[in-house]
């Protein structure tokens, strides 16, 4: 397959997972749901009747295990990418991801590595109900040898998806799964991967530099838009990997404009938004003409729908903030 087509971000990580299932037989698919259902969010659909049962394989509703058969996989020669249904159910998996998917390499002194992928659904903004909507990929991005990847849209979902795949250790796979449809893009399936570890600019600017990573970048966009009418020309950076950061690209960015805003959807506490803002503040303090701004969610529980909008921010909130560090002298 190398042909174009307009497809949506859970279409464009389907597309990735078939086209790594072709070229390497030893890429293998496990977790709830993801064989005969085709996965929760239809994100491996027509993959068993493609690739049979042997290579996409139903489990049972167990988290530790679906981790810890992984692990066992890659060591052995296998590429397997467990889906965990919703990441808020990710945490009976955390043992086997933290002390032995991360720590393999380490441990064995290179003689064994752990080339899976844990894929996962998260944030908010779908309705759904509790332990279904948390972002919680803070606690992960300080597990050294694990890298965290968010795509922002189908053609980052297609391209780091496989380059995650391709990898030779651990990769957390976190799908925001609030623009799984919302948007379609053109996808060629070509094969090619995008670089892991590296952020992108989707917009150049010179006044302001907003720095956002998966769903948010939605709203992260509309707010750069609203303010280059008023005048205000932002760079909009996707931070993509979170761990490891590409610092340089960050400082770069900062260092040219002089005053940033970070957006995210996880409560601001001990956030991947704080991680950066120190950067900027430890490295970055003599480019800086205002302090940096953070817009993030509230150090709560996500509450139940009625009340999920009261929770997410919004490009109104992007906005206002970009505005204030603007007017900052």
């Amino acid at each position: 397959m190398n042909n174009a087509n307009m497809i949506c971000m859970v279409e464009a990580v389907n597309l990735a997972l078939h086209r790594a299932m072709l070229e390497d037989e030893n890429v293998v698919i496990l977790g709830e749901d993801v064989g005969t259902n085709g996965g929760v969010f239809r994100a491996t659909v027509n993959l068993r009747e493609n690739f049979g049962a042997k290579r996409v394989m139903d489990t049972p509703l167990a988290e530790n295990m679906i981790a810890g058969l992984a692990v066992g996989m890659s060591t052995q020669g296998l590429r397997p990418v467990a889906e965990i249904q919703f990441m808020g159910f990710i945490f009976p998996a955390m043992e086997h991801i933290i002390c032995h998917a991360a720590r393999m390499r380490n441990r064995t002194r290179g003689r064994l590595s752990c080339p899976l992928v844990i894929r996962a659904p998260f944030g908010g903004g779908i309705h759904a109900p509790e332990h279904h909507s948390e972002s919680t990929e803070a606690l992960f991005t300080q597990i050294p040898g694990l890298r965290v990847v968010v795509p922002s849209s189908a053609q980052r979902a297609y391209g780091l998806l496989l380059a995650a795949i391709r990898n030779p250790d651990p990769v957390l796979f976190l799908e925001p799964k609030r623009i799984y449809r919302s948007q379609n893009q053109t996808v060629e399936d070509n094969g090619e991967a995008l670089p892991l570890d590296t952020c992108f600019t989707l917009r150049e600017g010179n006044d302001l530099t907003l720095i956002s990573w998966g769903a948010m970048i939605k709203e992260t966009m509309e707010a750069a838009d609203q303010l280059a009418e008023q005048g205000i020309d932002c760079e909009v950076i996707d931070v993509a990997t979170l761990s490891p950061l590409d610092r340089d690209t960050l400082l770069a960015s900062v260092g040219k404009t002089g005053r940033c805003v970070i957006i995210h959807e996880a409560p601001l506490n001990g956030s991947v938004g704080s991680e950066i803002a120190a950067l900027l503040a430890s490295e970055g303090i003599l480019d800086l003409h205002a302090p940096v701004g953070r817009i993030g969610g509230y150090d709560t529980v996500m509450p139940y729908f009625r009340l999920e909008g009261q929770y997410m921010p919004t490009a109104q909130h992007i906005v206002d903030k970009a505005k204030q560090i603007m007017e900052f002298d």
